[in-house]
């Protein structure tokens, strides 16, 4: 059974990060003391769950975490630097700084280091997340104990709706750009106006004109996707936004 740290400083660890080619070395104090911090643990990086879902909407979300007050936003796994350092390239993260406890000193310190070695990862991480307050946690989220790899606390949505109810249901927003246009840019402005949370999906790399109709039946930009509903291009958004302040 999982303890909950409630009240409990974070422990005193220091994680072994790579910053360009040198070996910088940061202990909890610089990362947590005098800061509002929230932490997700996830089993590993490159895995299902936490590329598609956990880290991703831990990134979306950052900016209104910070607005709640929130100051860092680390993701903390069980690997090498090296390791979190290409994962963090991959998902293209800006906002989320990624800490590699490449020795499982932190996780073993919260309790929550458990053996994967019947998947060939050794030991890892049990999935969960914290508010930390000047060292001392707040609140933990940890994740039931059932079998595999549940995903039903520790996401950003709970997190965020800790930290500000009346932002419990964000919602989703996925817009589809491209370059140099206009009416692209008009409705980011109209998003972030609102202070919404988006992800920008432009056409180029991997992303075509063809898949953007086979999504939505159009191919103009932008195209404006809300809780997986097809919303349409910036004056359709202007219209959603008027009927829904």
């Amino acid at each position: 059974m999982f303890e909950s740290k409630e009240k409990h400083e974070v422990p005193q660890t220091t994680f072994r990060t790579r910053q360009g080619d040198q070996w910088v070395e940061l202990h909890s104090d610089a990362l947590f003391g005098g800061r509002t911090a929230v932490v997700f643990a996830l089993p590993g990086a490159y895995t299902p769950t936490c590329s598609t879902t956990h880290l991703p909407r831990y990134e979306e979300l950052a900016p209104r975490l910070r607005a709640a007050g929130v100051d860092d936003i680390y993701c903390l796994s069980v690997n090498d630097a090296f390791v979190m350092n290409a994962w963090g390239r991959d998902q293209g993260v800006s906002h989320v700084r990624l800490l590699p406890d490449g020795n499982g000193d932190f996780s073993q310190g919260m309790g929550m280091l458990i053996d994967k070695r019947d998947l060939g990862f050794g030991m890892r991480s049990w999935r969960y997340s914290m508010l930390v307050r000047d060292g001392v946690i707040e609140k933990m989220f940890i994740e039931p104990e059932q079998p595999g790899d549940p995903f039903e606390v520790s996401d950003a949505d709970t997190m965020l709706a800790y930290l500000d109810p009346a932002q419990a249901n964000a919602p989703r927003i996925a817009l589809f750009t491209r370059q140099g246009c206009g009416h692209c840019a008009r409705a980011i402005g109209l998003l972030e106006e609102r202070g919404l949370a988006y992800e920008e999906i432009p056409l180029g790399a991997g992303v075509t004109a063809h898949g953007l109709r086979a999504v939505s039946g159009r191919t103009t930009t932008p195209q404006v996707f809300i809780d997986g509903r097809h919303i349409g291009g910036a004056d359709e958004l202007t219209e959603y936004f008027g009927a829904k302040p």
